[in-house]
C-alpha cells in the first residue's frame, strides 16, 4: 500500500524532468531542450513535508525523524500519435498504466529559448493532445478485451455483466471522454478493476508558470487550466520549474529566505506532494518516542487494527487497544503523560477509524 505512485506526464519540453529533479533534489532525470530526453521511466521516492514531525520530536527528544514518503515516476514526453506507437508511445503508456494517479505537467510560460513541440504555447490544446492519446490507448485495450469477452461470454453467462460494463466504457471513450467522468455503479467499478484504465486515474494538473506569474497567479494561461480542471473536478498546483530547480540547490534556510523575498510561503513542490498524497486517498498517523518520531502512511478509512499492521504484523495480530491523542492535544499538553492526566488520551478498539495526525500508541500481546 505504501508504494502508491504518481506518474508525471506531459508533452516534451514542458518541464517534467526539471520538476522531477527538483522533487528529488538531485539531478536524476536528464533535462534537455529536445524531445525524448527521458526514455526509461525514472522512479523517485520523496518525503512528504510534515512540520508536525519536528514538533513531536522536540517534545519526545527523539533521536531520529522518519517522514512518510511518496513515489513519483517520470514518464517520457508523450507526443501526438503515441497510442499508435509514435515516438516511444506504447512503452510510455504501459508505464502510466502502472501508476495510481497522474501529475500532468502543463506549460503556461512563454519563452522563445525553449522549443514548444506544437510551435506555440496553448495549455488547453496541450492537455487535449495528451488526454486524447490516453483515451485512444484505453479504447484500444477496451476493443481488444471486448473481442475476447464476447467469445467467452457465449459459453459463460457470468461474464455478461462485465461485457455490458465494458461496452458502456467503450461508448464513453468513443465520445472522447475519460473513464473518470463516467458514472459507474459500485458493481461496475468492481468488474472493471482488472482493466487498469489510464483515464480512470485521478489527475493533478501541475501548471508550469514563469517566476512572475507564480507569484501573482494572474496569467491567462493559468486561468484557462483552472477552468478546464474545475470541469472535471481535478486539482491544479501552480509551480515554476526553473524556480524549484534553483530552490532545490539551496539549504532549507536559504530556500525559505528566497521564497519570502518573493512573497511565497512554501515551494510549489511541497504542495504538489501534499495534493498527490490526498489524491491517492492517503493519510498519516504518527508515533513518537525517544528512539524516533515517525509518520506512517495508511489509506483514509483504515481501522486501528489495520494501522497497527503498518508497524508490524504481530502488533496487528495481537492487537488489544490503541491509545490515541490528537496532535493538537500532544502539543497543548507537551506529551502523552500530561495528555493522559488531562483526560484527553482516548482508548480505542480495533474498529476505530484512524484520523490524519492521530498520535497512536498500540497495546498488543
Amino acid at each position: 500500500m505504501s508504494n502508491l505512485s504518481c506518474g508525471i506526464v506531459g508533452l516534451p519540453n514542458v518541464g517534467k524532468s526539471t520538476l522531477f529533479n527538483a522533487l528529488l533534489k538531485k539531478v536524476q532525470a536528464g533535462a534537455a531542450n529536445f524531445p525524448f530526453c527521458t526514455i526509461e521511466p525514472n522512479v523517485g521516492i520523496v518525503d512528504v513535508p510534515d512540520p508536525r514531525l519536528q514538533t513531536l520530536s522536540d517534545i519526545s527528544k527523539s533521536k531520529k525523524l522518519l517522514p512518510a514518503t511518496m513515489t513519483f515516476v517520470d514518464i517520457a514526453g508523450l507526443v501526438k500519435g503515441a497510442s499508435a506507437g509514435e515516438g516511444l508511445g506504447n512503452q510510455f503508456l504501459a508505464n502510466i498504466r502502472e501508476t495510481d494517479a497522474i501529475v500532468h505537467v502543463v506549460r503556461c510560460f512563454e519563452d522563445d529559448e525553449v522549443i514548444h513541440v506544437e510551435g506555440k504555447v496553448d495549455p488547453i490544446s496541450d492537455i487535449e493532445v495528451i488526454n486524447l492519446e490516453l483515451i485512444l490507448a484505453d479504447l484500444q485495450m477496451t476493443d481488444n478485451s471486448l473481442q475476447k469477452l464476447e467469445r467467452q461470454a457465449k459459453g459463460n453467462k457470468d461474464l455478461i455483466p462485465t461485457l455490458e460494463a465494458l461496452k458502456k466504457v467503450q461508448a464513453h471513450l468513443n465520445e472522447n471522454q475519460p473513464v473518470r467522468s463516467l458514472d459507474l455503479t459500485k458493481e461496475e467499478q468492481e468488474l472493471l478493476k482488472p482493466y487498469h484504465f489510464i483515464t480512470a486515474k485521478k489527475v493533478i494538473y501541475a501548471a508550469n508558470l514563469s517566476e512572475d506569474d507564480v507569484v501573482s497567479l494572474d496569467s491567462p494561461h493559468y486561468k484557462t487550466v483552472l477552468d478546464y480542471a474545475a470541469k472535471e473536478n481535478s486539482q491544479v498546483v501552480p509551480f515554476c520549474a526553473k524556480l524549484e530547480e534553483e530552490l532545490a540547490q539551496l539549504s532549507d534556510e536559504e530556500s525559505k529566505e528566497y521564497l519570502e523575498t518573493l512573497g511565497l510561503n512554501e515551494p510549489g513542490l511541497n504542495r504538489l506532494i501534499k495534493v498527490g498524497f490526498e489524491t491517492l486517498g492517503l493519510i498519516t498517523f504518527l508515533t513518537t518516542g525517544e528512539q524516533e518520531t515517525r509518520a506512517w502512511t495508511i489509506p483514509s478509512g483504515a481501522t486501528a487494527q489495520e494501522a497497527a499492521g503498518k508497524i508490524h504484523t504481530d502488533i496487528q495480530k495481537g492487537f488489544i487497544r490503541a491509545e490515541v491523542v490528537t496532535f493538537d492535544d500532544m502539543v497543548t499538553h507537551s506529551g502523552r503523560t500530561k495528555a493522559k492526566e488531562a483526560g484527553v488520551a482516548r482508548s480505542e478498539g480495533k474498529e476505530y477509524l484512524i484520523q490524519d495526525g492521530d498520535v497512536v500508541l498500540f497495546f498488543h500481546n
